[in-house]
């Protein structure tokens, strides 16, 4: 009779530690696509990513790449590679050409069409993300040390 209670318990656990496995899994595949990832230029040209796929792209505005209108145009660039970039709507005000930048959207050919454009906060401000690509490359220089 103990015997039977136990081979029931563990069949219990089996079924519960692979019933809990398919969920995690399932979780997992269903949010692959919400997750979007950082890419500098280079990145792009190194690992180019799947069509139609969301993520950030991050570095700096090119100096004199920007082109304004009711549809921005502008180069990104990591000092390795740069990317061009689309963006119709408004874009913040602190938005400058030599600064850092991270745009949200796909690539739609040769081109990034961004759907949300984020700029620094303030004088001093490079995003992580920015900064760290561009020190992964050897041409920034965190000035608070």
């Amino acid at each position: 009779m103990a015997s039977l209670k136990k081979r029931r318990r563990t069949q219990i656990v089996i079924l519960a530690a692979l019933f809990l496995t398919v969920a995690t899994a399932l979780v997992i595949y269903a949010a692959r696509d919400a997750f979007e990832f950082f890419r500098a230029p280079a990145d792009i040209v190194s690992d180019p990513p799947r069509p139609g796929e969301r993520f950030r792209l991050g570095g700096i505005v090119k100096e004199g790449s920007w082109q304004t209108g009711d549809t921005h145009r502008f180069v990104i660039t990591d000092f390795e590679d740069e990317f061009p970039v689309r963006y119709t709507g408004i874009v913040p005000d602190l938005f400058r050409e030599g600064q850092g930048t991270i745009v949200t959207g796909q690539i739609e050919g040769d081109i990034f069409v961004a759907t949300e454009v984020l700029a620094r906060h303030d004088e001093e401000y490079m995003p992580r993300e920015v900064a760290d690509a561009l020190k992964e490359r050897g041409v920034f220089q965190d000035q608070t040390n």
